[in-house]
C-alpha cells in the first residue's frame, strides 16, 4: 500500500534512533548513460516494485536507483512499523513536518547520487510519500541547505512527484526570498507534478496547492498534470507523460520503442 499525508510525529524532535535503509534496486541504462534518477516508493512499499516498472519504460539513457525505506514505527498506524521515509501522522495541512526524518532521507538520496560520474545529470522522483521526499529534496537543492542547516551537496537537474505533496511549504518563502543564489537554483530546476483527481489517499488539492506553492516561490519551470478519475496509483498515460518530460528536460538522446 502507499498511504501518505503531511508528515508529522509526536516526539519528532527527540533523538531519532539510527535507521537502516533496506535493499537498493538498480536499473542499468540500456543505452548511453546520460542521467541517474533516484526513485522513491510510497509508504509500506519497497524499491523492487518500482524498479520493475521503471525497467519497462522507453528511457534507455537513464540509470534508476530505487532504495527501500527504513522500517520504523508510524504514527498513522498507531506506532505499528512500516517501511517509510519519515514519520506520518494525521492527514492535515496543519500537521507539523518531520524535519529530522526528511533531512535523513534527503541526505540518503544525495549520498546515492554522489557516486555518479560528473558528466551525468542527476534527478530524484517518487510516488506518494516518495514524491513528498523528492519535493523536499528540491527545496533543499534550491536553498542550498537541509532543514538542519547543513549544506545540501547534490546538483539536481530534474524532480518528479506523482500523487504527493510538498512538505514544509509554509517555510519555503523564507528560504528563497532575498537569496539570489537560491532564487536562481529554484528558477532553473525543472519539476513535474502529476496527480489524479480521484485520489482518495492524498487528495488532489494537496498536489494542486503544492504546485502553486512552488510556482509562487520562484520555481518557474513547474509542470502540473492532472488526470480525471485517477486514484492513488499510476497509469500508462501518466508514465508516458513522465517519459516525454524527462526526455525533454534532460536532453536525452531519444526513446527506445
Amino acid at each position: 500500500m502507499s498511504f501518505t499525508g503531511p508528515s508529522v510525529g509526536p516526539g519528532g524532535r527527540t533523538a531519532r534512533r539510527a535507521l537502516e535503509f533496506g535493499r537498493t534496486y538498480v536499473v542499468r541504462p540500456k543505452g548511453r548513460h546520460q542521467a541517474t534518477i533516484v526513485w522513491l516508493h510510497g509508504l509500506g512499499d519497497n524499491g523492487s516494485s518500482w524498479s520493475q516498472l521503471l525497467e519497462t519504460l522507453p528511457l534507455p539513457n537513464i540509470k534508476w536507483i530505487c532504495p527501500t525505506a527504513p522500517t520504523q514505527p508510524i504514527s498513522i498506524f498507531g506506532g505499528f512499523p512500516s517501511t517509510a521515509w519519515f514519520n506520518v501522522g494525521e492527514l492535515s495541512e496543519d500537521a507539523p513536518d518531520d524535519i529530522e526524518g526528511l533531512d535523513a532521507v534527503a541526505a540518503h538520496v544525495a549520498n546515492l547520487l554522489a557516486a555518479e560520474p560528473a558528466d551525468i545529470k542527476l534527478g530524484v522522483g517518487g510516488f506518494s510519500m516518495g514524491a513528498a521526499t523528492s519535493l523536499y529534496s528540491a527545496t533543499c537543492f534550491a536553498h542550498g541547505k537541509y532543514g538542519n542547516g547543513n549544506t545540501y551537496p547534490a546538483n539536481l537537474s530534474a524532480v518528479v512527484g506523482l500523487s504527493g505533496w510538498l512538505p514544509c511549504s509554509k517555510t519555503l518563502k523564507s528560504k528563497i526570498e532575498g537569496n539570489n543564489e537560491a532564487a536562481g537554483r529554484a528558477e532553473s530546476l525543472p519539476i513535474l507534478l502529476c496527480h489524479g483527481k480521484g485520489d482518495d489517499v492524498v487528495p488532489y488539492k494537496f498536489g494542486e496547492k503544492s504546485s502553486r506553492a512552488l510556482t509562487s516561490n520562484g520555481f518557474k519551470d513547474m509542470t502540473f498534470k492532472s488526470y480525471n478519475g485517477l486514484g492513488h496509483y499510476t497509469i500508462p498515460e501518466e508514465m508516458e507523460e513522465v517519459c516525454a518530460w524527462l526526455t525533454s528536460k534532460l536532453g536525452l538522446n531519444g526513446r527506445s520503442t
